[in-house]
């Protein structure tokens, strides 16, 4: 079993000749797109459809198989210059082919009865919803030359300083105890049992920021200034109701789960609060010891001792999860270790047509590097439910992205309390509080942080001291007294990759949404036994084909409800009471 991923199955090497094939068929692919485009109105809308359709598919199947390969290449070896230019290389491609595909859309927009036509035609039948969701985001295209102009200008824009963020972080140089480390690894510091440690490498992390605020401040106020100036030109009313509209999810749906965390905070913070209680502090939880293990937490598991559990505990929910597991490990899906120029955190890829998936981690050995391998995985067995689908049903809305992996992460926790005692059921115990805390509260200080950027950046240019206040008062306004308030985080704007997308904003609530609608879907696993899963399966693989209330409506769920999230988040109050019924 190796620990690095092999991307063999998209190309052996930039130097492969399939590599430029791909590249020319690409070009080719936007040129006969751009053709049809221009014979689309002297045709019959059958015709045009369905031309327009499987010329689009045939451009998505090979582009995302060169961009798979390039990004996945990079995202271990960002500071390899040939892969640099070939993003460059192909992001020019995508450029070229937005506004042909604008223009393509436009054309579909002009369908005038999908449904009716859909009985005439096997293709567009598979594309109702695809095509239906397409007239309404029609509105929101700007003319040809301006989108082609705006693709064109994001390349040097924003996905240029989201690259910027991407080099920093993985190449800057973190001075920890006299060596030099990179930031993935100080971060994962945070998990060690080490209480020094973890202060060091909490102080570590924070004078390493320094060094590259000032950049990401600027990265952070153009990546943001060009998502709400195109936001105004669409003609949505903010970027949140550009997000909302993209995940096909509804404010109502926001706005209930909002209210129900903002009712539930206090309930995070006595756990904080018991948590510091018993590692000795009076004034709340300092941010270095949010991770600090609890009970029994010196174990850590080979790749090959973690590969075993997540089948052995995924066998219990169904067995074709723990087959894609085994295969994960074996086939050389993952790559698992931090290393110099590799990106942190994690992240699951799938490969379009290939039946597989490609997971980047940075494995410490602990239980939370498991139960991180178990949300990629989550992730990879979504992207598995997609393969009869076509090419242009593939995206599934950001809310729903974080579903399937939270639900895994829910099994694997109740998996291991279950066979836990004393010191090492307050362990796994006091681990999933410490995720659900991530996912809840964290989640919720970094949608405020993002709300009032985006609100203040109209006014002023933030500066690195800006965007830290910023987010010192998010965080005291999610976590509370849970927290000392002198020891937080003003960094976390610069950690997050997930503020540096041109194309994608509001990137955490979805994480909040998945992990309660995941605990929503548990609890009726836990009601229904084996007779739960191919219905949850149905669901994953409806998810691009749906909207979010029509997903938790497959469920039996309404997700506009306040009462459902509460229900949810009651789920994790039972465990903080068990866990603040430990004394020292």
């Amino acid at each position: 079993m190796t620990t690095e991923w092999s991307l063999d199955v998209l190309y052996k090497g930039l130097d492969d000749p399939a590599y430029e094939e791909d590249i020319k068929i690409a070009a080719k692919k936007i040129e006969g797109l751009k053709t049809l485009v221009k014979k689309a109105s002297g045709m019959q809308q059958r015709e045009m459809a369905e031309q327009i359709l499987t010329e689009m598919e045939q451009f998505i199947e090979v582009v995302y198989r060169l961009m798979d390969y390039v990004l996945l290449s990079q995202s271990v070896d960002t500071e390899n210059g040939a892969l640099m230019a070939q993003v460059n290389r192909l992001n020019q491609l995508l450029a070229s082919y937005t506004p042909v595909e604008s223009a393509a859309r436009k054309c579909l927009a002009e369908i005038e009865n999908v449904e009716q036509l859909a009985g005439e035609s096997e293709v567009v039948k598979d594309y109702i919803f695809f095509l239906n969701e397409n007239k309404k985001s029609a509105k929101h295209l700007l003319a040809d030359e301006v989108e082609e102009m705006a693709a064109a200008m994001d390349i040097t824009g924003g996905s240029a300083w989201g690259n910027l963020f991407s080099y920093l972080t993985s190449t800057v140089k973190v001075d920890y105890e006299g060596k030099t480390v990179t930031l993935s690894e100080v971060r994962n510091m945070a998990y060690s049992p080490d209480g020094k440690v973890r202060k060091a490498a909490y102080e570590a992390e924070l004078a390493s920021y320094e060094k590259i605020a000032d950049s990401l401040a600027f990265a952070l106020n153009n990546i943001k200034s060009q998502v709400r100036m195109m936001s105004e030109k669409r003609g949505y009313e903010s970027p949140l109701a550009m997000t909302l509209e993209q995940s096909r999810m509804s404010r109502a749906t926001l706005d209930a789960m909002m209210a129900a965390i903002e009712e539930y905070l206090p309930v995070f913070r006595k756990y904080l609060r018991k948590k510091a209680e018993l590692l000795g502090y009076q004034n709340g939880l300092p941010w270095y010891e949010l991770f600090a293990p609890l009970g029994k937490a010196d174990k850590t598991y080979t790749i090959e001792e973690a590969k075993n559990y997540l089948i052995e505990c995924f066998r219990t929910f169904t067995p074709d999860m723990a087959e894609m597991m085994k295969e994960a490990f074996e086939n050389s899906w993952i790559d698992f270790y931090p290393k110099k120029g590799k990106e942190g955190g994690a992240f699951c890829q799938g490969l379009l047509g290939k039946k597989q998936s490609r997971i980047l981690t940075n494995y410490d050995g602990y239980f939370g590097s498991i139960g991180t391998l178990a949300h990629e995985l989550g992730h990879a067995y979504h992207n598995r439910q997609l393969e009869g689908e076509r090419s242009l049903n593939q995206e599934y809305p950001m809310p729903v992205a974080e579903t399937a992996s939270t639900f895994n992460e829910t099994h694997l926790g109740r998996y291991a309390l279950k066979r836990a005692k004393g010191e090492e059921r307050l362990n796994l115990l006091e681990n999933d509080l410490r995720e659900q805390t991530q996912c809840i509260v964290d989640i919720y200080s970094r949608y405020l942080f993002e709300t009032a950027v985006f609100e203040q950046g109209q006014e002023k240019f933030l500066m690195a001291e800006d965007c830290k206040a910023l987010m010192i008062e998010a965080q005291k306004k999610a976590y509370g007294d849970g927290l000392d308030s002198e020891y937080l985080h003003p960094y976390m704007w610069a950690c997050k990759s997930h503020y540096y997308s041109s194309g994608l904003s509001f990137y955490n609530f979805p994480y909040a949404f998945g992990n309660l609608f995941a605990l929503g879907l548990y609890d009726k696993f836990l009601q229904e036994g084996e007779a739960f899963v191919p219905g949850y399966k149905a669901m994953l693989a409806a998810t691009p084909c749906c909207t979010i209330e029509e997903a938790g409506k497959m469920a039996g769920i309404d997700l506009t409800s306040v009462d459902f999230w509460k229900k949810s988040l009651a789920m994790i109050a039972e465990n903080v009471e068990e866990f603040c019924s430990y004394s020292k």
